[in-house]
Parts: C-alpha cells; structure tokens; sequence
C-alpha cells in the first residue's frame, strides 16, 4: 500500500480521498515526530516561564483575560471540547468526517501546534481502525474555524462522544474498552489545538474537487452525445476559434468535445444541411463547461494550499513567540466554494436546457417527446419537470454563504466566514447535478437511437452501449424510477468517464486534451 507522510508530504484532494478509503496509509515518520515532540516541548517552557499566553494558561474567546493556573490548565483544556460541542442535525457522512480527522493530522503534524505526541497518535490510531466519530452538521460560523464540529470530532479522545465502527454508531466509551485504551488526557494548549481550524470547510472542500472532477469529465461527454442526437455542428468546438479566447477552460472542452465527434458519420451526414446555427445550450458548451472548469481550478488550487497550512491558534513558533492571530478563519476557502456552486449549478442549467431542447422535435429524424406515439403516451415530457425543479432549487442554493456574518463569542468573534454552509450547500448542488446529467444521459441516448443505422465516433458508441445494456429503448409510457436510478448510478460512479478513458486508449483516438491543471489533483 502506498504512504504518506503526515506533517512532511504534500497532501492532495486526491491523497486524502486515497487515505480516507484505505488505498493510501498515513503515518507518522521520526522526522514528523521530532517535529511535534519539539513544538510540545515549547508549550511546556511558556506554561513553566508563567508568562501569559491565550489558550494556554487564559481563557477562551471572550474569556481572554482571565487568568487559569497551571493546575487548571488540563481541565481547560478538556472543558473546551464539552462546552464547544453543540453541534445539531443530522451527521455528516462518514467519510466526511473521516476526511475531517485527516486533514487535522497533516496540520497538527507539522510541528506548530504544541500538541503531545501521544494525542496525535491516537488521532491516527481512530484513522487507520476506522472508528469515525459522528459530527453533527450544523453549528459552525467559520471563524475561529469549524469549533462545533471540530469538538464532536475530538469528544472520543477523551471517552466521550459516539463512532461509527463499520456501519454502527456504538458510545466511544464501549469502543475504548473494547480496545483496552483509556481516554487521552490532554495537555496545555491541546483542546485549543484541535478545535481551532477547518478541517470541516476543508472536509467538503476537498470532497468537493474530486466530485466536480467527475461531474465535469460526465457533463461533457453527455452534452457531446446529446450534440449528437440532435445533429449538432461541430465547428463551434474547432480551436482556431478558441485560440482568439483562449481560456483555459473553454479552449480544454471544445478539444474534448472535438475529439469525442470527429469522424462521426451522424456529423458527417448533416454537414451540408440548411441550419445555419445551434441554439446555444449546444454551441456554447465550451464557453458554459469551461467556466465551470475554471472555478473548479481555482477551488483546487485554494484547497490545496489550505489543506497543507496550519490552521490553528495560537501558533507556537517558539517558547518566546506565540503568535495569536486569524489563520484559523474560513474566507479564503469559503468564497472559492462559493464561487463552485454557482459553477456547478450552472452545469445543471445548461443540461436542463439540452433536455428541454431535446424534446422540441425537429431534429432530423427524432420525434417530439422522444418517442412517436404521442398523444397516448406523454414520453420524456415529464423528465424535464425534474430537471427544471432541480435547476430551479440549485438557484435558491446559489446565494454565497460567505457574503453574510454575524457577530458571536460576544462581538470578538466580529466577523465570520459562514464558510460551512459554503460547503454544505456546494455538495448538495453537487448531488442535485448528478441527477439532472442522469436525466439527459437518458434523453441524449433515446435521440440516438432514432438516428439509425448511422453510428457515432467509438467513444459515443461505447458509452450509448453501456446505456442500453441497462436501459433499454422506450417505445410505450411506463414507470421512470427504475431508468432514473441506473442512469444516476452510472453517472455517480464515473462508469462513463472509464469507459470513455479505455476506447481512448485502445483504439489510439484523442479523448481529453493534455492539462496537468485539469487532471491532476
């Protein structure tokens, strides 16, 4: 199995999906240890010199004056994951959470932090056995980072709290035994330590870059069949005209979608029609796709500098300077998620648009409502409500979290991030795009089909084969939820992307254009 070494290597959205899965495993090298038992040792000598320093030997937040002795200092520290751990609603999935304990280690690893080599140690131990502590969603601001959530996830260190082991929720304290371990018992500066930061932003943030990855690489190879279905042009996808505009985005989808269509004997066989243009749901996918592209890079991109930065506070550089400052505040990840879901929405609008489109008629040889038996059968019709009603509440979702604060921990918390609705609502949009790319993966497959005998490129034959070994042609109205939950698994679990990937490579065709900025993360 592959390493990966926390503190000391450069962590990826990638590698910690990879960690979080159990394909990759994170440890804890001598240099990395050196590295926290020296930072440890520093709180140490501010806790023996008496000399004040917040969090260590004061209060929190607004309790930033008070003063706390040196035989009260383990108390504090364990009193601040109780008191911070009201969090409320449902949890978030595990493997966000899971994320969450990940990403912490990489930042506490480092050697900035003042925590005890025994307490990351056990964070890893919960990491590699799998025992997940359950995170309500609901309850942070983003600004002293994710102090909620951050709490919840750290409650077991200290027997409290509940995990997921497996798929069951079991008291932390059940789970302890069973292991023969006893609580952590936290030190100076630790409870700080581990709740401020924001390892729940940078959770959905990094989740967020993998999952857009796939839904960008989906969106284009299913605006591309439907561009088919409908005998759409080619010529708007050429790069001499994108060349003149070149971003980066936009120049990376017109070359996928050229690739995926030239040679096509369905776009040879209308090149000397009498169209003079597409609307532009269809012509406009490089401009609309490639938008998109480009949010998603610059959220990689932010993330990837979040995910290997310390995020906590204070910082201990050294036993003579601990600096008190505001690392630990979620603007600059939540405004790139923000910036996101209005990417990934828009993906969804142009997509319900193709669906909308798909069903006019007119279209060559394809029928209105995608089938020719209209009147006594609806057809497609009422696929496009759903696309329309989820486009329509990825709208309501737009609104950027991170443009609104509100004061908290008595106004020295004056202004906050919001920063984890950013990301909740980024994976949620997310989700609502894989069900409505569902949806024109169906209408885009059933055009195709009226354009027989002719065949597409192998790329576009492959994936509509993969299509209908599943669904098959309607002909006749008939219930939709068994086509719809095929459809959606296929585009959820990237089929159509390996699928895509391997044609590519077998019968040596160009499928995506090389971008390190694209495909690496």
């Amino acid at each position: 199995m592959e390493i990966f070494k926390y503190g000391e290597g450069h962590l990826t959205s990638s590698i910690a999906v990879k960690i979080a899965e159990g394909k990759m495993q994170g440890i804890l090298s001598e240099d990395t240890i050196a590295k926290i038992e020296k930072s440890a040792g520093y709180v140490k000598e501010i806790v023996a010199s008496g000399e004040t320093v917040y969090g260590i030997n004061t209060g929190f937040g607004p309790l930033c004056t008070t003063k706390i002795s040196v035989e009260e200092t383990q108390k504090l520290q364990s009193n601040i994951l109780k008191s911070h751990a009201v969090g409320v609603g449902e949890p978030i999935a595990k493997q966000l959470a899971k994320l969450m304990l990940i990403l912490k280690v990489h930042a506490l690893a480092q050697g900035f932090s003042g925590i005890q080599l025994t307490t990351i140690k056990r964070i890893v131990w919960f990491i590699d056995q799998d025992i997940v502590p359950l995170v309500p969603k609901q309850g942070s601001v983003g600004a002293s980072g994710d102090l909620a959530p951050l709490s919840h996830l750290f409650l077991p260190l200290i027997g409290l709290g509940e995990v997921y082991v497996g798929n069951e929720v079991i008291k932390t304290a059940e789970v302890l035994h069973s292991h023969q371990l006893t609580p952590v018992e936290l030190g100076p500066k630790e409870g700080l330590a581990l709740i401020n930061g924001t390892q729940f932003m940078a959770a959905h943030a990094v989740t967020a870059v993998v999952e857009m990855s796939r839904i960008l690489d989906t969106a284009d190879l299913i605006a591309a069949m439907t561009i088919e279905g409908l005998s759409g042009s080619i010529h708007p996808f050429l790069h001499e005209l994108h060349d003149l505009r070149p971003y980066k985005g936009n120049k990376y989808v017109a070359s996928t979608l050229y690739n995926l269509l030239h040679g096509s004997a369905i776009v040879d066989n209308h090149k000397n029609c009498n169209r003079v243009q597409d609307p532009y749901s269809l012509r406009c996918v490089p401009q609309v796709h490639g938008a998109s592209r480009n949010a998603w890079l610059h959220l990689k991109e932010t993330i990837e500098i979040e995910i290997n930065s310390v995020t906590d506070n204070p910082i201990i550089i050294s036993p003579d300077l601990a600096i008190s400052g505001g690392s630990f505040h979620g603007q600059p990840i939540a405004m790139p998620m923000d910036y996101a879901t209005l990417a990934v929405s828009e993906l969804g609008n142009i997509s319900d648009r193709r669906v909308f489109l798909s069903l006019g008629g007119g279209y060559q040889d394809v029928p209105k409502l995608l089938v020719k038996g209209t009147g006594l059968n609806s057809g497609f019709m009422i696929l496009q409500y759903t696309t329309a009603a989820l486009a329509s509440e990825n709208k309501s979702l737009c609104f950027p979290a991170s443009a609104d604060s509100i004061p908290t921990s008595l106004g020295q918390e004056d202004h906050v991030s919001m920063g984890s609705i950013s990301g909740r609502k980024l994976l949620q949009v997310a989700d609502n795009i894989d069900k409505i790319l569902s949806i024109e993966l169906i209408c885009a497959c059933q055009a195709i089909d009226y354009l027989r005998p002719l065949k597409s490129t192998p790329i576009i034959e492959a994936l509509h084969d993969k299509v209908r070994t599943l669904i098959t042609h309607v002909e006749d109205d008939q219930p939709m939820q068994e086509i719809l939950h095929h459809a959606e698994a296929l585009v959820k679990s990237g089929a159509l992307i390996s699928i895509a990937k391997e044609v590519s490579q077998n019968e040596h065709i160009p499928y995506q254009e090389e971008s390190d900025y694209f495909q690496n993360f």
